[in-house]
């Protein structure tokens, strides 16, 4: 079977080795149920994906095709829901901030995806029938001050996972070229290689590419779960979508293609195979960042998202590998697991390593 990719760059926020999936999808507003290993090809844990040279920024690390294809046709709502180990916990350290592909008036993105329990939509533009993968990720920027190639212990981390979808309906619209993996996702790329906590927010420029012809105006992005049966109109946001279909979420379509593939070829038999590669390229069709542009809602943090003062913290509970034990406005645990100890990130983080 063919297996074209959708892929979804949902978000982007500060996390401290956030270890954020995505468990499962609603239709509509209706659960699909658990979804790793059944229609998500989950990783075997969830840790990010560092190295930009990888194949694995493609579907993270475990790129194995899933028993199951979900159906959806044009202009159905797909809601992503993220998590931290399980349903329902607490999707995101809540002492994460950071600049987003999403900002909210006065608050950073991670903070209005943890109070809507982790739940993101996109509407699925009027494609062409088959059977896509939509890739949802996150791009965690706490540690992106330095390249993960000059510093191995630091970097971006990415979050993602493809999900497999059958699109029933008969639209006639193509996926555009749009960009290339391999040749957008470097470490020269400003979105991903950001000091978080030295440079203005609003010069963040999100990875991606630009709005794509594709995308659907009005997308609900970062919210409630949509209520069952209420499906949006399918018209595209062209090339000036509406500020409204910009401002919560980036979500990307592409196409997979074989390196050794003709030049026409836009997909390839995958047969529940391991999606290739050698060239994964994308388009975005919901796009949002720090940066000011006609097409953005953008926004800085409140003062109240910038403490002045140290906190001396909780030294009860233990802190686990990876995880904040330190910095200013920090009020959880300072002690960290056996074997490791607080590092000194920065003066607003510190983590157990």
């Amino acid at each position: 079977m063919k297996f074209f990719a959708l892929t979804a760059i949902l978000a982007s926020a500060s996390a401290a080795y956030a270890h954020a999936t995505v468990r499962a999808v609603f239709i509509n507003g209706v659960d699909q149920g658990n979804g790793e290993n059944v229609y998500i090809r989950s990783p075997p844990n969830n840790n990010p994906v560092k190295d930009l040279t990888s194949s694995n920024v493609a579907c993270n690390v475990n790129n194995v095709a899933a028993p199951k294809t979900l159906e959806v046709s044009a202009g159905d709502v797909i809601t992503f829901e993220w998590s931290h180990n399980t349903r329902g916990d607490d999707i995101l350290d809540s002492s994460h901030k950071g600049p987003a592909l999403e900002v909210y008036g006065t608050e950073w993105a991670t903070d209005t995806l943890i109070k809507n329990g982790g739940h993101i939509s996109i509407t699925v533009p009027d494609l062409e029938a088959g059977e896509y993968l939509f890739r949802p990720e996150l791009v965690t920027l706490h540690e992106a001050d330095t390249a993960y190639n000059v510093n191995s212990a630091r970097g971006v981390q990415l979050y993602m996972e493809c999900v497999q979808f059958k699109i029933v309906s008969n639209g006639s619209t193509k996926i555009p070229a749009g960009i290339d993996f391999k040749t957008s996702y470097t470490y020269s790329d400003k979105g991903l290689v950001f000091n978080l906590y030295n440079e203005d927010p609003k010069t963040y420029v999100a990875p991606g590419g630009e709005l794509s012809s594709i995308a659907v105006a009005g997308q609900a992005g970062i919210g409630p779960v949509p209520s069952g049966g209420s499906k949006p109109s399918t018209s595209t946001a062209g090339t000036t979508p509406s500020t409204t279909s910009a401002a919560p979420v980036t979500t990307s379509a592409g196409v997979i293609t074989s390196a050794t593939a003709p030049a026409t070829t836009d997909a390839v038999t995958t047969s529940r195979a391991p999606v290739p590669t050698s060239k994964m390229t994308t388009v975005t069709v919901r796009s949002s960042s720090a940066i000011p542009t006609s097409t953005s809602v953008v926004a800085t943090p409140s003062a109240s998202s910038y403490p002045t003062t140290p906190s001396q913290g909780n030294s009860g509970t233990v802190v686990s590998k990876y995880y904040q034990c330190g910095g200013i406005g920090h009020t959880g645990s300072t002690t960290c697991a056996e074997g490791t100890k607080c590092v000194v990130q920065n003066s607003y983080y510190s983590q157990c390593l």
